[in-house]
């Protein structure tokens, strides 16, 4: 897949970074500028603590038949200590790296975090819908702010109710499988809620998460590895990377952003 430009350095202070989020929000587009959609990608992250490192996974899925056509990951260092708000910032880098080794450009991707339901609606799938010029969508797993009629959310997957956040919807509560735990899904960019929704239902399968944030969810914590998957490790470590044994791994010289 064709490397964006940068829309940023990454190397900033928190007031710095608070400060370009503020500006950021400033650009993002919540109407549809969805095409035919072909392929959704799903992307998560896991970081692995014993060697200070984010591992970001990214699935390629055809769709509506939803069969995975690429899976890949990429590891770095962890740039950025965890701050409420500032996620993005720790976990987008490694994400870029691995959607950077897509061959197929994704329609759709599906980020497992925030889009503009966050303090200052600049989420992780925000974040990356705007750095890649591609729609996103945020399908999180728990609130990170905002409130909901909980009396009003019915028990049937496909149920939904607004998500609010000084008056403004910034989402929607949405219940992916019947009697079970909703999703907080929200637009990232170049998306609508109502057309994120739909998407979000669309690729259910079954579970809790959409397929595409599912598969990469169960790639980021695999140690295994399945076959067929490509894996990078940029070679700044202070300690050595995660055992490697029996994968066929490309070695990146330097960090991509």
């Amino acid at each position: 897949m064709a490397r964006p430009t940068p829309l940023h350095k990454w190397e900033l202070e928190i007031s710095e970074a608070i400060a370009l989020q503020h500006e950021l929000a400033q650009q993002v587009i919540l109407e549809d500028h969805v095409g035919e959609v072909h392929y959704v990608a799903g992307v998560d992250m896991a970081i692995n603590e014993e060697h200070e490192a984010a591992r970001a996974a990214v699935v390629l899925m055809s769709y509506p038949d939803l069969e995975i056509v690429e899976r890949h990951i990429y590891e770095e260092p962890i740039r950025m200590p965890y701050v409420p708000g500032l996620l993005s910032f720790r976990e987008a880098p490694s994400v870029l790296g691995a959607v950077d080794q897509l061959r197929q450009r994704p329609d759709l991707i599906m980020v497992d975090g925030q889009g503009i339901a966050h303090p200052r609606r600049v989420g992780i799938a925000t974040h990356l819908g705007l750095w890649l010029n591609i729609p996103t969508i945020g399908c999180a797993k728990s609130l990170l702010t905002g409130h909901y009629d909980k009396e009003k959310l019915g028990e049937e997957a496909g149920s939904w109710v607004p998500l609010i956040s000084r008056k403004e919807t910034i989402g929607a509560v949405v219940r992916t499988r019947t009697r079970v735990n909703p999703m907080f899904i929200s637009p990232g960019h170049l998306i609508s809620l109502e057309t994120s929704i739909r998407y979000v239902l669309a690729c259910g399968g079954g579970y809790r998460l959409p397929e595409p944030t599912r598969q990469a969810d169960k790639l980021s914590k695999d140690n295994t590895t399945p076959d067929n998957t490509n894996v990078n490790f940029t070679i700044n470590y202070d300690s050595s990377p995660p055992n490697t044994k029996n994968m066929n791994i490309q070695i990146n010289q330097f960090k991509l952003w």
